[in-house]
């Protein structure tokens, strides 16, 4: 419980120093870099799409150098198992013949986990990170292992490549909090980056943040008000996305096959709730649940046939519904 006006100050400043030393070393992207804030304080997962070279591995290892936290990276292949990721129970032979059997932990067990090209693996290795996105644990066997906390898995992948690769199903999909499209930098920043990467001098950001401080926030950010109305607007908004409810926009009637269930409505909130602390203020607005809505929503909304045929993106549905929601608020 945050008790004291000087606490709430000292987590904030504590929000600034993470958010100043990844702009250190990552140029521009604060729109990405805000949402996966948001994600890191609700306490949820992250999936990062965007062409390779957009620098969405530095950015998750950059956040993992910035927090106290240890940080574990998986490269998804298509020869990966399971195992590769919970880890396996070990053999040990004593000197007297004996036999004991320990578990050998695997790259899951860490606090900041970046699950690399998530959709180049098969569904039977991308279904080892359901329970462990989820229940926060790690069954191998007859026994479950509780994981570290707090526990995130950042995942990327790129969206252009087709072959060889594993779409994720929509129960695993909905284990993500956001859903971040990681978009191409401008002449300007283009520029950094190659002053930044073909010089002498390296950048390496500094600890602003420890695992507790991090818990702490998280826990604040739940506290965080949210009226009535302003949870009626956002259920409303919800409701929106699905094709048969009267409210709907044309748009969603004619080219969406399923819209967000709900843990739609709960990252809306959650979301919601750590964008206006990181304000500053102790209540959730409209203009909050406006501005969380699609990156928690992209990757819940389904098109139908006609939508995929027209090149219809969930990002213009979301805008639609968004747009049909302001009308009528």
């Amino acid at each position: 419980m945050i008790e004291t006006k000087e606490q709430l100050e000292r987590q904030l400043a504590t929000v600034a120093a993470i958010r100043e030393q990844i702009g250190r070393v990552i140029v521009g992207q604060k729109e990405i870099v805000e949402q996966l804030l948001w994600c890191l304080f609700a306490g949820g997962h992250a999936l990062l799409e965007g062409i390779p070279g957009l620098g969405k591995t530095m950015l998750v290892r950059t956040i993992a150098d910035t927090v106290d936290l240890s940080f574990s990276r998986i490269q998804f292949t298509p020869d990966l198992m399971p195992a590769d990721i919970t880890g396996t129970t070990m053999i040990q032979f004593g000197g007297q013949g004996e036999t004991t059997y320990r578990f050998q932990k695997g790259p899951i067990f860490g606090h900041l986990v970046l699950a690399d090209e998530i959709n180049r693996a098969t569904p039977k290795t991308q279904s080892a990170l359901l329970e462990a996105m989820q229940e926060k644990t790690v069954t191998v066997g007859s026994e479950t292992h509780a994981l570290p906390k707090p526990f995130f898995v950042l995942a990327t992948q790129n969206p252009l490549e087709n072959e060889g690769t594993y779409p994720l199903p929509e129960a695993q999909l909905d284990r993500f909090l956001v859903k971040i499209v990681v978009s191409y930098p401008t002449k300007e920043e283009l520029k950094e980056i190659v002053l930044r990467t073909t010089s002498t001098t390296t950048i390496q950001p500094e600890k602003a943040a420890d695992g507790e401080a991090i818990v702490h926030i998280q826990q604040t950010a739940k506290q965080i008000l949210v009226a009535d109305n302003i949870l009626d607007y956002a259920v409303n908004l919800l409701m929106c996305t699905h094709p048969a409810e009267a409210d709907a926009p044309e748009s969603v009637k004619r080219y969406v096959q399923f819209g967000s269930g709900p843990r739609g409505i709960q990252s809306i909130v959650s979301l919601a709730k750590v964008r206006a602390f990181c304000a500053g203020r102790m209540n959730v607005s409209f203009h909050d649940i406006e501005q969380v809505a699609i990156p928690a929503l992209r990757h819940r909304v389904f098109l139908n046939f006609e939508g995929q045929a027209m090149g219809i993106t969930t990002d213009r549905i979301l805008q639609d519904v968004l747009a049909a929601m302001e009308s009528r608020r």
